[in-house]
């Protein structure tokens, strides 16, 4: 994250001091799809997100400069003044979930450039809420604000005014990580516990694709809606509360596709709880095969996976890499892999190699390194 880089756009645009806010990515290394569902997830954040210079102008102006694509945008606080730019409704959106919670948001200009690879599902859309919540509950609430609440308004951003109905994990891992921690997250009570992670013989490292396929509905929220039909034909809140005998008594009940959704989260949910189980238990072998098998159901059940990146898990397989699987929401992006050190070049030689000779093109590798959440960085 280039702090220079920013303050010195901000100077340029706006002129005079500015504070400098940060707010990081995060990847998952298991619990897909579970948050919306009531579930668990087990997240990060990691050393590369979204660094923005913001100051109060005194005004009820928002002006906002993003450096990575040279545009502007310049707009009010009210709900009628929503901006045409698709990156500055995450601002917009922010400001106006702020004054939902009773803050007096006023007027500020900003630059802000980030590092997170896009179409990598590393979520850098939540980045950008966290890091705007966490400097606005700086420069308006004087930090009354809890960071619970701030990750809300990045989700209910992503509600009210991007169109996605997702679940809470990005945003609290953005705000709530930690150097050196995974955190599970029980995405019903909201309850956290962090978990050390540093395994010693492995590497973490991304497998980006650079592949992102158009869709011509909108996949997400369908499989959402698909998790919501199950859990009221079973009389539940969410599918958290379900298991896999309860499924099989009203499969007659349901589709074949909700039945196969439903599948997956049921199945996902105590996956995560063994990894946990594994992790303190310093056994990775255990981490990896629920990794895989993960990403199998994330291909055969929820259908979020695509050939790329089934080609990618089947060649760590190949190679004897630990784990790996799909990571984010799915249709492109990159897998996540656990991978022994001493298997880690020739892997990913091999990625390189044969996933361009098949596709046409090398993947990206992102080696993953654990790092903090949203702050002010000077």
């Amino acid at each position: 994250m280039d702090i220079n880089k920013v303050k010195s756009a901000f100077a340029e645009h706006f002129g005079g001091e500015c504070a400098v806010y940060a707010s990081p990515g995060r990847i998952n290394l298991i619990g897909e799809h579970t948050d919306y569902n009531g579930g668990f997830v087990f997240p990060g954040a990691v050393d590369c997100g979204i660094v923005a210079a913001i100051r109060a102008n005194g005004e009820r102006v928002v002006r906002a400069y993003a450096i990575d694509l040279d545009e502007s945008a310049t707009f009010g606080l009210e709900e009628s003044d929503a901006p045409s730019q698709g990156w500055a409704k995450y601002i917009f959106g922010v400001c106006r979930e702020m004054a939902a919670l009773g803050v007096e948001v006023g007027g500020f200009d900003c630059a802000f450039s980030g590092d997170v690879p896009l179409g990598a599902g590393m979520s850098s859309s939540a980045a950008l809420e966290s890091t705007f919540a966490f400097a606005l509950n700086e420069m308006f609430a004087e930090g009354r604000i809890d960071k619970f609440a701030l990750a809300k308004v990045g989700q209910m951003t992503e509600h009210h005014y991007v169109g996605v109905n997702c679940g809470i994990m990005d945003q609290f891992a953005s705000v709530f990580g930690k150097k050196g921690h995974l955190m599970r997250l029980d995405c019903r009570s909201m309850e956290f516990e962090y978990f050390p992670f540093d395994p010693k013989g492995y590497r973490l490292l991304l497998v980006n694709s650079c592949v992102k396929h158009e869709l011509v509905d909108s996949p997400y929220n369908k499989r959402r809606e698909s998790c919501e039909r199950v859990a009221r034909v079973l009389g539940i809140e969410t599918l958290r509360d379900a298991e896999q005998e309860d499924l099989e008594r009203v499969k007659g009940e349901i589709s074949e596709e909700d039945y196969k959704r439903a599948k997956y989260v049921i199945g996902e949910k105590q996956r995560v709880l063994d990894v946990c189980e594994a992790l303190v238990a310093g056994d990775y072998e255990t981490v990896g095969a629920r990794m895989y098998a993960t990403h199998w159901g994330m291909s055969r059940d929820y259908e979020v996976s695509c050939e790329e990146l089934d080609f990618l898990a089947e060649l760590a397989e190949k190679c004897g890499v630990t784990g790996a699987r799909i990571m984010g929401g799915g249709f492109g992006g990159c897998t996540i892999n656990l991978v022994k050190e001493e298997l880690y070049d020739g892997f990913v030689e091999a990625a390189r190699k044969e996933f361009a000779a098949k596709y046409g093109h090398e993947p990206k590798i992102y080696d993953v390194v654990i790092s903090d959440g949203a702050r002010r960085l000077e």
